[in-house]
């Protein structure tokens, strides 16, 4: 069977792309309710951007009290002060953190300490033609990440997206990579939220539990930082589910792996559901 993952045209750019990959076709009674949309070529409506573990799915469901004392214990570690955090970490601090969040005898492909479903670990995917090399598409509803690679192939990456109206379709340039970010909320996430983000006004410094973990792809509108990242996550689990608060999050080794290949001035395709890649058996 031939699995076909097909971008549909965005934002009139009138193009259209597809993937395809010689594998089974998946068995639906091998996927979570939400995948099931993917396969039988249903839409729903998705969501995306990052922060903290927000999933609605239903093995990460918390109730708000656990979700804001899990939050407050996570981040209050990594801020020392109510002033802006400001340092950076060295090298050799990085290269321990990296270490940290890597598992033992780590292999991309089947290294799974995290528990995701097999289909959210990285593969390589065949292309079709005249996809550009260096570009990333995010389908929204498979929750896929498609990094294009010379050749016709492409790295395919499970991810987790925004929640609710917070995902953010369109065409966005990488104009900044950090390895070990900091990261500090938005003020509609604090106006939003304010019992959760509020603490964090002033930034929280780098490290394997702040919200935007070990990679951040800052992508931009032009000239404008639209505070959307692809970056690593402390919330594995949230993987292949619309947990965020718009960001499209990553497995931090699994980002680690995809970072040094992704160049200044690539462009990102966030699709919608209704534009997103689907799945043809």
């Amino acid at each position: 069977m031939i699995e076909t993952y097909r971008a549909r045209q965005i934002r009139g750019n009138g193009i259209i792309r597809t993937f395809r990959r010689q594998k089974p076709a998946v068995s639906t009674s091998e996927l979570d309710p939400g995948a099931l949309f993917f396969v039988l070529g249903r839409l729903h409506q998705g969501t995306c951007c990052d922060d903290v573990e927000c999933s609605t799915g239903a093995h990460n469901m918390l109730t708000r009290r656990h979700f804001i004392q899990t939050t407050t214990a996570l981040f209050s570690a990594s801020v020392s002060s109510p002033l802006f955090a400001e340092s950076w970490p060295t090298v050799s601090q990085k290269a321990a953190w990296d270490a940290q969040v890597t598992p033992p005898g780590y292999n991309a492909a089947t290294s799974n300490p995290w528990g995701l479903h097999p289909r959210f670990l990285p593969q390589r995917v065949q292309a079709n033609e005249g996809l550009v090399p260096g570009d990333i598409h995010v389908d929204a509803v498979a929750k896929y990440l498609y990094h294009i690679e010379a050749g016709g192939t492409a790295m395919r990456y499970g991810v987790a997206i925004g929640r609710g109206d917070l995902y953010e379709p369109g065409v966005y340039t990488i104009k900044r990579k950090v390895e070990w970010p900091h990261w500090t909320p938005t003020q509609s996430m604090i106006a939003r939220e304010p019992e959760i983000y509020a603490q964090f006004e002033g930034g929280v410094e780098p490290g394997p539990e702040n919200a935007l973990g070990s990679r951040a792809l800052y992508l931009f509108v032009g000239e404008r930082d639209t505070y959307l990242r692809i970056h690593g996550t402390p919330f594995p689990r949230s993987i292949g589910t619309s947990a965020s608060s718009g960001c499209v999050r990553m497995v931090m080794a699994h980002i680690n792996d995809l970072y040094s290949n992704v160049e200044i001035s690539s462009t990102a395709f966030l699709y919608s559901a209704a534009e997103s890649v689907a799945a043809r058996s």
